[in-house]
């Protein structure tokens, strides 16, 4: 894990290529991506860094439930990095009964076979037995945005194997999870960033073993903060949790306000809270200095509590348990 993580700007010089392209058909401006766990989080990136794409993000069995036109009109992209996911070799066969549009991401597989054997387009991602699926979206958004045509995008993230330094974030992470230690952490961010809290979390999560929690401000205003009351009989249990506020230069004045006075009610009220802005030039650069700065928190901290960073048995065990 911390090779990968020192090493995971390398990802964004790998240049994709398209297998059986000429079954793609026509570019579309409209995308469906289907995809579990660690295989649907560059979708989510598209997002933060272009809120207009039409893209929308299916994590269950089937299809979503949208209008025929728009599962007509929309690529749908299988991506699974093991390639056997149950959820999303579901998908693909309902969507191709239904004659619709798809490709296919993935390192290997059954889903690599259903490719090839109905000649489907697909980008095949570097495979390593020391990769997660989490850890591997420099190969995810590089193939994603091939299959999505976006050529500005490609260059853009080629651009982070010479600007991104997860060295250089690494002291910020370790002294993150040193605070966060023995705590349950919360993420919150903006909507825009929703899916750069969600990362976080799953971070947290995997890597570090840990419960972890995320939302969005203004909405967390109108509900969640209302569990953490300033009662003296709450205090024992606010002081468990650790608020992560993932503030943004580009949030406007009246959310960073609300980070603000929330921050100090929750301080007032017995819950730590630490202020991680997002940083970078661009972008992109933003986004990944952010996550790499997860990557260093959740790695530290389970190594901190003696946890593998690496392995999720309790996944694996409860995928055998349903069969």
């Amino acid at each position: 894990m911390e090779e990968t993580i020192l090493n995971f700007a390398e990802q964004f010089k790998w240049e994709p290529e398209i297998n059986n392209s000429e079954s793609l058909g026509g570019r579309t401006s409209k995308w469906i991506v289907c995809g579990m766990g660690g295989s649907h989080l560059a979708a989510g990136l598209m997002r933060v860094h272009n809120p207009r794409l039409d893209l929308l993000i299916h994590r269950d069995y089937g299809l979503p439930r949208v209008p025929d036109y728009f599962l007509e009109g929309s690529l749908i992209i299988l991506s699974s990095y093991s390639g056997n996911t149950e959820e999303i070799l579901d998908a693909g066969k309902v969507a191709l009964e239904r004659g619709l549009n798809l490709a296919v991401i993935s390192t290997d597989g059954a889903l690599l076979e259903f490719a090839e054997a109905n000649q489907l387009p697909y980008v095949q991602s570097p495979s390593s037995d020391k990769l997660q699926p989490r850890m591997a979206l420099g190969y995810s958004l590089k193939a994603m945005a091939k299959l999505i045509g976006n050529d500005d995008i490609s260059v853009q993230l080629s651009a982070l194997a010479d600007t991104l330094e997860p060295a250089e974030l690494r002291p910020a992470g370790e002294k993150l999870a040193e605070q966060i230690k023995g705590k349950i952490p919360l993420f919150y961010s903006s909507v825009a960033n929703l899916p750069l809290a969600y990362n976080w979390k799953i971070k947290f999560n995997e890597t570090a073993k840990a419960p972890a929690f995320y939302n969005v401000l203004p909405e967390a205003n109108h509900n969640e903060m209302a569990g953490f009351n300033g009662v003296l009989a709450q205090q024992d249990l606010n002081q468990k949790f650790f608020t992560l506020f993932l503030t943004d230069p580009n949030d406007e004045l009246r959310l960073a306000k609300r980070f603000q006075v929330l921050a100090e009610m929750y301080r007032d009220w017995g819950v730590s809270t630490e202020e991680v802005p997002l940083s970078g030039g661009t972008s992109w650069q933003r986004i990944f200095n952010s996550l790499v700065l997860a990557d260093w928190a959740a790695y530290h901290l389970a190594t901190l509590n003696g946890d593998d960073p690496e392995a999720v048995p309790m996944i694996e065990e409860f995928k055998k348990l349903i069969g």
